[in-house]
């Protein structure tokens, strides 16, 4: 069946979903129109509740008809009560509270489990991290995760540089990245994490090694899932900030809902820029001069600019009775990337660009309690183009000042192509296809089952301009479809003290790839197809469980044969991305196992302490990377991506989270892994993976700084990453050169945010790299060091 078959029959179903509801909903506010967050909603004699956002909203779904009281609990106010009755399917009651002049010590205690302790507790390894406070601060989304034990951003450079994602030595494509369960590498190059601002993102889930069957993709490493904030109340938030290199971030989103009909808007819109300019020195940093002396410098990155703007704008209803949520949604992005070097940072490149664009149609559909109670539907399709253009036509040799290189002769030194290779004027156009759908039926409390369906489509053409005539006219084809179906069950027990989660997935995936080529038959230029086509299909299964063996003590445990089947990229390549084509590389399988606990949260008096640790295995068959070299050419820039053998992960993470009277928080996380390959009875760390790291945040909070109602934040990070190496070395340290070696990095941030008394106007000021450590990545490529950003933050709500 088509792709536009399955988008028809899921569409029809869609619209033809209707099912009452009842769900209760609301705001609470302080007087004067204040957000109160963290506020406990109940419904009195059931186990209904909820706690407000940093918004003030909640929302309790499911419950039955009838008369309740609704009360409100918080150190922070007076409790209130409100009789509510239930005769319909929803129910919106918003609450004004009054702060509490003093704290009565004799309140009925509740207990309520956030939706971050529910995550953590399933017994799969993942950490869940909470946005609100650097929503307020100039961070990117991948700083974040850098910061998140057991993850490794590593980025080639500075703003808009390639990122490649690492847990627990699980990296590049392994690694899946979703945004509310969809993968992002649907929307291409030109949009990314770094392009959704924190203040529209509730949480960010890490899951490491063994992934749930809801994120039906092929994450053999792990996943990362962004989930964005949901509500429905009326808001509009807007951001912009300016530092180093000439950078400047601007994010807007909104969201409009005219409460009769259930008509929503929503709107987000992102403009990003940096120069790039940031000075880099050492051993791979040097002008050859016309001697053939090497001239160790210190110079700025002046071919690096960096530009992307995009929006995403949806119309639809929302809690309505035939829908929770339907939209139609576009996507539009657009991103220039000048191009300074290749995959090492050894010859300074001028005149290369890359530009990406992204046009996306989408339809985005979930009910729940749909026909029956306890049965939910969603569904997300999407549909469009994407292309990007790689452009590399100038000959000549460049300096790291940006200078021709000369001869002895005081001449140019023309290079045998362009800056990479033959000179190109590549577009690759590509029509996306993309549907991710699931149904899922929780039986009672203690059963469910989910069953998940993804599908994904690119059909690809690569021209390049550069070629000739007869080279041109035809024009070279790729195609990939790929099928993922999951099968969860999902069990509670024992007084909610065992959780267990056992799935099966099938993956499938079909590649063709044509190149015309032109051979001379009997001296007539004849048009000849190389094609090569390829059919997979790969069965995984896995299980995590989890058992509060006390109150505060958990143990948990995961497994699964995961699978990864090769990218597009991987396998027809792109030179935008340094990427020579391999279609015959093969999928990649891995047995993963976790084993782990979490202590907490122990309270005592104004402390609360959370620990946690997870030792884990990664068995991997027929690894997907580049190729693994005893030597290292830097001349050669592009590389293709090869099965590197059978390898082997294994390590431990630990974290520790410590707060005090909800001003000072403290996060300490360490992960130590090792890498290794066996070649000829030989063990060997497989290079460009730095094999110990650690982290330390700290946050302290100051209120009614300067006038009343105000918040006055300190922020401080501390990033330790071990020496490694980007070449292949023997386990026993005795080959290999120090060449090759990246030096240990310390790196620290600091940071100021002052919140307004309105909450409706946040400033902060953020010092990255202060010190000016060198700070390196993969292949030893420099990242920037000190810089400054401001960052103002403007929020309307409820209007």
């Amino acid at each position: 069946m088509s792709f536009y078959r399955y988008f028809y029959l899921i569409l029809c179903f869609s619209f033809s979903s209707f099912a009452q509801n009842t769900t209760l909903k609301g705001s609470i506010q302080f007087e004067g129109n204040e957000p109160a967050s963290n506020v406990l909603v109940f419904l009195q004699g059931t186990t209904k509740s909820a706690v407000t956002d940093e918004n003030g909203n909640y929302i309790i779904n499911n419950v039955p008809y009838g008369n309740y009281i609704l009360e409100t609990s918080s150190i922070e106010a007076n409790k209130k009560t409100v009789a509510v009755k239930f005769n319909a399917t929803t129910k919106n009651v918003n609450i004004i509270i009054e702060r509490a002049t003093s704290v009565e010590l004799n309140e009925v205690v509740v207990k309520v489990t956030t939706e971050k302790t529910k995550i953590e507790t399933k017994g799969f390894a993942v950490n869940v991290i909470e946005t609100k406070a650097a929503a307020v601060r100039n961070v990117q989304t991948n700083e974040l995760l850098s910061k998140t034990v057991g993850v490794r951003i590593r980025q080639n450079g500075g703003l808009g540089s390639a990122v490649n994602y690492n847990i627990n030595g699980m990296s590049g494509n392994s690694v899946r990245i979703f945004i509310d369960g969809i993968p992002i590498s649907t929307y291409g190059s030109s949009f990314d994490l770094n392009s959704i601002p924190p203040s529209i993102i509730d949480r960010i889930e890490v899951y490491k090694g063994v992934v749930p069957g809801h994120l039906s993709d092929d994450a053999l490493g792990g996943a990362i899932n962004v989930v964005l904030k949901k509500g429905v109340r009326n808001t509009f938030n807007a951001s912009a900030s300016y530092g180093s290199f000439n950078t400047s971030q601007v994010n807007f989103n909104g969201l409009y809902r005219f409460k009769e009909s259930g008509f929503t808007i929503k709107t987000s819109f992102f403009n990003n820029y940096s120069d790039n300019d940031y000075e880099v020195w050492g051993k791979t940093v040097y002008n050859i001069l016309p001697n053939g002396r090497y001239d160790y410098i210190k110079a700025k990155r002046l071919q690096d600019a960096f530009r992307s703007t995009g929006s995403v704008v949806e119309v639809g209803f929302t809690d309505v009775k035939w829908a929770d949520n339907f939209f139609i949604g576009y996507t539009s992005s657009d991103s220039y990337k000048e191009v300074q070097h290749g995959t090492f940072m050894s010859t300074p490149y001028k005149g290369r660009f890359l530009r990406s664009d992204a046009a996306l149609m989408s339809l985005t559909y979930n009910k729940k309690d749909l026909f029956v109670k306890g049965l939910e539907f969603n569904f997300h399709g999407l549909y469009g183009e994407r292309n990007r253009i790689v452009s590399d036509t100038v000959k000549w040799n460049y300096d790291w000042n940006g200078n021709l290189s000369l001869d002895l002769n005081g001449q140019p030194i023309p290079r045998s192509g362009a800056q990479q290779g033959a000179p190109t004027l590549s577009n690759i156009k590509r029509e996306v296809g993309a549907i991710r759908t699931g149904i899922s039926y929780e039986f009672n409390a203690n059963h469910k089952f989910l069953l998940n369906y993804t599908m994904s489509i690119v059909n690809r053409e690569d021209d390049d301009e550069m070629k000739s005539v007869l080279e041109r006219k035809f024009i070279g084809t790729r195609d990939l479809n790929k099928n993922i179906g999951a099968l969860t069950y999902e069990l509670t027990a024992h007084e909610n003290r065992l959780k267990a989660s056992v799935f099966s997935k099938y993956y499938q995936q079909r590649i063709e790839r044509m190149n015309p080529k032109v051979q001379n038959i009997n001296g007539v230029p004849t048009r000849v197809e190389d094609v090569v086509s390829s059919d997979k299909n790969v069965m995984g299964y896995g299980g995590a469980f989890s058992y509060a063996v006390l109150p505060m003590v958990t143990l948990l445990t995961s497994a699964e044969k995961a699978v990864r089947l090769p990218t597009e990229n991987e396998v027809f390549g792109d030179s935008g991305d340094n990427i020579s084509e391999n279609p015959n590389i093969k999928a990649e399988t891995s047995k993963n196992y976790n084993l782990g606990f979490r202590f907490g949260k122990f309270k005592f008096k104004k402390h609360e302490l959370v620990i946690s640790a997870n030792g884990f295995i990664r068995d991997i068959t027929d690894r997907i990377g580049t190729p693994v070299q005893t030597a290292i050419n830097t001349n050669i820039q592009t590389l293709p991506f090869v099965n590197q053998g059978n390898v082997k992960s294994k390590g431990i993470d630990l974290e520790f989270n410590y707060s005090y009277n909800n001003n000072l928080n403290i996060t300490m996380g360490a992960s130590k892994f090792e890498l290794t390959t066996v070649t000829g009875g030989i063990k060997y760390d497989l290079p460009n993976e730095p094999f110990l790291n650690a982290n330390v945040s700290a946050q302290y909070s100051f209120k009614d700084v300067f006038a009343k109602k105000s918040q006055l934040n300190l922020f401080y990070n501390f990033m330790f990453v071990d020496t490694f190496n980007y070449n292949r070395k023997l386990y026993s340290n005795t080959a290999g050169t120090d060449f090759f070696n990246v030096p240990e990095q310390f790196i620290q941030d600091a940071g100021v945010s002052y919140v307004f008394p309105k909450k409706n106007f946040i400033a902060s000021f953020d010092a990255k790299n202060m010190f000016n450590k060198q700070s390196y990545d993969n292949m030893g490529v420099q990242k920037p060091g000190r810089a400054f950003y401001l960052k103002l933050n403007y929020i309307i709500n409820n209007f």
